[in-house]
């Protein structure tokens, strides 16, 4: 039976192995959640709620042992991985969960004598759920949870490096009591992804990852008619004001840049600074960067993990070796954080200047603890630049002038604009990028509209 091994990237063990879904185990969760969301459809919002809720309880009863689990399978360090349950997963959960009965309500329409007419919002029925290792809670929530609240039954196909995150959710819906079949996972290759996503039980999918991989899920969709929600790659863009509270942007930058070693799609890659204020900022930046501590992550003093993979490390050493043969700065001596090695997961945060959009690693998405820095003579240069990308998933400004901030951010090409903070995502708001960062949107009430379809209902009283 063919498997798949999860290498832990801490000390390059395999710390779990699966095996992968026999085809009959497909074909038993497909029939298996079309039967049941046919009944799950049928419950109470208050229903689905208290169960839903109940489920974020096993989670947060059990944040210290998923987050050792988290922090040996992808390598985020100890000190932090709970919180992503604590905080982030909780936050989205209870949010979407709460908001519920108003996105979920029928919509109204004028009166009209002798007619009732009104748009329910229907449940698609199963929802295919692809997620990624970076932020294995935080993005898969974005759809488990409104999908189930929504009505639907979810299949979740959880990445190969965090499996156990797809048996958490199993054991936590278990825990609440969801009826058997309304959410089931399956550890599936590529090749059978593509398989599920073909299957005409499968009503939508929702895939975080790479462009690439979007590419893939794409090609699959187009042979149904459904649609899918994508959220792929960024090269995210800050832009530092010449009247910006430096402190804080430094501050808030370095941790947007380098936190989860960078492995966040909407982490900070690239940075322009206004020329009256760049010497500073890069000076102060690059201080608090040598701050950092890399190594093992199962050490509370540990700030900055391994990269998921070797080859992950490898990609962004290329990445700044190449910007460096082009006049590039690096401004981080390796040789400060001795953990950093080559041939190794282990990866020292690096902070260029001197560099241009002719660069990788100014117009390439890295995924890694590295950034560059550029100075800009004006808004108009820092607009341009910022619009310079294939991405658009988000982009920050550090200003005191809110006016400013609305005016450029309604001329930058973005899914979400930032005044002041980045690397974030608010569940009140719509979770969407543009260009190749991806199609659709999560969270928020507008979230909903891609797990529910509209049925119109037009009803003459007097016959």
């Amino acid at each position: 039976m063919p498997t798949q091994k999860t290498i832990s990237p801490i000390n390059g063990s395999v710390y779990v192995e699966r095996p992968l879904a026999e085809p009959q185990e497909v074909e038993t969760a497909l029939v298996k959640a079309v039967a049941a969301q046919k009944e799950w459809r049928k419950t109470s919002l208050a229903e689905r709620e208290a169960i839903c809720r109940k489920a974020v309880e096993y989670f947060l009863n059990n944040a210290d042992e998923i987050g050792l689990e988290l922090t040996w399978q992808m390598g985020r360090p100890i000190r932090y991985t709970a919180n992503e349950i604590r905080k982030g997963f909780q936050e989205r959960a209870n949010y979407m969960i709460s908001i519920a009965s108003k996105a979920l309500a029928d919509v109204e329409v004028e009166e009209i004598s002798g007619f009732k007419r009104f748009i329910r919002r229907d449940p698609l029925g199963v929802v295919f759920v692809v997620a990624p290792w970076n932020y294995p809670y935080l993005t898969s929530v974005n759809s488990v949870i409104p999908a189930i609240m929504a009505g639907n039954a979810v299949i979740l196909k959880h990445a190969q490096q965090t499996p156990l995150c797809a048996e958490r959710y199993a054991a936590a819906f278990e825990y609440a009591g969801l009826p058997e079949g309304v959410f089931q996972y399956v550890h599936l290759n590529h090749e059978q992804v593509a398989q599920v996503i073909v299957d005409s039980r499968i009503d939508y999918v929702a895939f975080t990852g790479s462009v690439e991989g979007g590419h893939a899920v794409q090609k699959a969709i187009n042979e149904r008619f459904i649609i899918g929600g994508l959220e792929l790659g960024g090269k995210d863009p800050a832009y530092v004001r010449a009247d910006a509270n430096l402190a804080d942007a430094v501050e808030n930058l370095v941790d947007g840049s380098f936190f989860n070693s960078g492995q966040s799609c909407c982490g900070i890659e690239r940075i322009y600074v206004h020329k009256d204020v760049y010497d500073q900022f890069v000076t102060e930046f690059a201080a608090l960067t040598k701050t950092y501590t890399l190594g093992d992550p199962t050490n509370s003093e540990t700030t900055l993990g391994p990269m998921v993979r070797t080859s992950a490390a490898d990609f962004a050493q290329k990445q700044v070796e190449e910007a460096i043969a082009h006049g590039a700065k690096a401004l981080i001596d390796p040789k400060l954080f001795p953990a950093h090695q080559s041939g190794t997961p282990y990866f020292a945060p690096q902070v260029l200047v001197n560099v241009n959009h002719n660069m990788d690693v100014m117009t390439e998405e890295t995924f890694a603890p590295v950034v560059g820095i550029m100075p800009v003579e004006s808004d108009e240069e820092a607009i341009k630049l910022m619009n310079d990308s294939q991405y658009g998933l988000t982009a920050s400004i550090w200003t005191t002038d809110m006016d400013a901030a609305l005016t450029i951010g309604e001329q930058v090409e973005t899914g979400t604009w930032f005044m002041n903070r980045c690397d974030y995502l608010d569940p009140a708001l719509a979770w969407t990028g543009v260009k190749n960062s991806g199609r659709g949107c999560t969270l928020s009430t507008v979230g909903y509209e891609a797990l529910t379809r509209p049925k119109s209902f037009h009803l003459k009283i007097n016959a």
